[in-house]
């Protein structure tokens, strides 16, 4: 496929790139005579291109599966309990957190329910858990149902520092935590040291070579596979690190790249904070069994499979799914921000090895982490906000999360803004985490932020920000993106393009419908080298294509 990665620089000093040129074959055709149709609008090109290539644009992810169960609206089940019958008394200096804890443990003992939180304000100085599938906890509405959370999570649950005294609270966990016992226990039995990703079941099968964009696989038996099962497909990043270069885009770069010296612990699976990216893990549900050999995914693949990186099928062990958090604000006690990653967990919802879950119409206030995926596939946030005094992160994606969607949300104007020595992000990726989707929203805080260890296949599209946080991640971690990061209609109020214009950084990536900059560049540093091969179509208004997300799910 030619290459896409130039820019039509306009004339004069204020000049800003331009669309750049698309391939010949998609550009605009006369119709007949000396008249030529009217050109198409570019992003309704490069949709077209990414629909005829079926899963295998080079820079244009699909991330039409993203969200609750592929983009179904949840199912929520009927009303089995309110906190209040098991003690739990709005406006009270009584503590709550047992209370709502006794209904959600009672809704979810019963195989599921909604547990409804009438209006008013709850003291917990605790966390709630929900450890059962089909538990749905629900308000009165984010303006009328407060829970007010005394201490942060270092006060009421545990401490989780690092040999480095970073506290884990800064980027994990929540005052609602969403997470299997089985999978808390492991955590704690491990002092939160190790791998924070799924529980494992057997393997089910072995998988045979397959291309990115396939949906139908051959596998060595299908005997223990059913139609609609949730798996993981689990491939081994080799020692030349083969994997990680191709979900990078296999560019020149990712061949010079010193994987082994940057991120040993992505390679060889010894040490580190990144252990488990020794395997890239995905969560994708089956679809058909095909006889004897062959299922059909539900989704098309990602990546390639191939002969060197042995590939297999294997159970999901114990998780959680189908929990709904609706209509209520989470708000921590005002406590002083801490210095950068010091911070003692005062957060707000947390879904860990879960998924096909959602929150609806919740806000947080005064948070270190605001809503935190670890280790998760297919949740949806919708209409949510994270607001009061100045946050860590907003919006956390880690530890290969996959297939979440945050649709419509709202970082607002810190009323308590950073102290010195601390860092906002704000919508952060990390950690080989693909086809997760942010859209329809506003920052007043906060940037594109990506944590580094290669996320891939993600999308921020339709979003006014202000664009003033910054970027993180350690530098062991690898490289700060993969393949196929797409900027979509993004409008950017103070004109800087920090973390948003990724042309200079990102391989074969896009961005489309960049808004309202005054320069070019995104200031992060490149780890590779040479052509990155990907497309920069910068429009002086926005694309016709406002929304990649729901253009795709079209």
């Amino acid at each position: 496929m030619p290459k896409v990665s130039r820019r039509l620089l306009l004339g004069g000093a204020a000049a800003f790139p331009a669309a750049a040129a698309l391939p010949a074959a998609a550009a605009p055709v006369p119709s007949g005579g000396t008249a030529a149709r009217k050109p198409r609008d570019l992003s309704e090109e490069l949709l077209d291109q990414w629909s005829e290539a079926n899963g295998t644009h080079p820079l244009i992810p699909d991330i039409s599966h993203a969200g609750y169960r592929g983009g179904e609206r949840p199912r929520r089940p009927k009303v089995v309990a309110k906190v209040t019958d098991f003690g739990a008394r709005p406006g009270s200096d009584s503590d709550a957190a047992a209370a709502f804890n006794a209904a959600v443990r009672y809704a979810g003992e019963r195989g599921g329910g909604t547990v409804v939180v009438p209006r008013g304000t709850y003291r917990l100085d605790s966390p709630i858990w929900i450890h059962w599938s089909n538990v749905v906890l629900k308000g009165s509405g984010s303006d009328d149902t407060v829970l007010h959370f005394t201490k942060p999570l270092d006060e009421s649950y545990r401490t989780n520092l690092q040999p480095s005294l970073q506290s884990r609270w800064s980027w994990t966990g929540g005052q609602i935590w969403v997470i299997a016992p089985e999978r808390k226990a492991k955590s704690e039995a491990e002092d939160f040291a190790a791998s924070e990703g799924w529980l494992l079941g057997d393997t089910l099968a072995e998988v045979g070579s397959a291309s990115r964009g396939q949906r139908t696989l051959l596998v060595s038996d299908t005997s223990k596979l059913a139609g609609g099962d949730l798996v993981v497909l689990e491939t081994d990043n080799p020692a030349d690190a083969g994997v990680l270069r191709h979900v990078a885009g296999d560019v020149p770069g990712t061949r010079d790249y010193n994987w082994a010296a940057k991120a040993p612990q992505l390679t060889t699976g010894s040490g580190g904070q990144y252990i488990q990216y020794a395997t890239l893990q995905w969560p994708v549900r089956i679809e058909a069994v095909l006889g004897n050999r062959l299922v059909r995914l539900a989704q098309p693949l990602r990546y390639d499979l191939r002969p060197s990186w042995p590939s297999r099928i294997r159970a999901l062990g114990p998780t959680v799914h189908d929990v709904g958090v609706e209509s209520l604000t989470i708000r921590n006690e005002l406590r002083p921000m801490t210095i950068h990653n010091r911070h003692p967990g005062s957060n707000g919802l947390c879904f860990q090895a879960v998924h096909d879950c959602w929150a609806d119409d919740v806000r947080v206030e005064n948070c270190d982490l605001g809503f935190g995926f670890t280790t998760t596939k297919a949740v949806t946030l919708t209409d949510v906000a994270v607001g009061g005094r100045s946050a860590h992160h907003s919006f956390a994606c880690r530890m290969q999360s996959h297939d979440n969607l945050v649709d419509g949300f709202e970082i607002e104007k810190f009323t308590v803004p950073l102290p010195d020595g601390a860092l906002h992000h704000g919508l952060n990726l990390e950690g080989l985490s693909a086809g997760n989707v942010w859209r329809r929203g506003t920052m007043a805080e906060g940037t594109f932020d990506t944590h580094r260890a290669m996320p891939f296949e993600n999308a921020r599209t339709d979003i006014t920000l202000t664009n003033n946080g910054r970027v993180g991640g350690s530098a062991a971690s690898g490289p700060l993106f993969g393949a196929r990061i797409a900027h979509w209609n993004i409008r950017i109020t103070a004109g800087v393009p920090y973390a948003i214009d990724l042309a200079d950084v990102a391989p074969r990536s896009i961005t489309v419908g960049l808004q309202g900059l005054t320069a070019a560049g995104s200031g992060l540093p490149r780890d590779f080298q040479g052509d990155l091969e990907n497309g920069t179509y910068q429009l002086a208004d926005r694309p016709k294509i406002t929304d990649l997300y729901s253009a795709q799910r079209r």
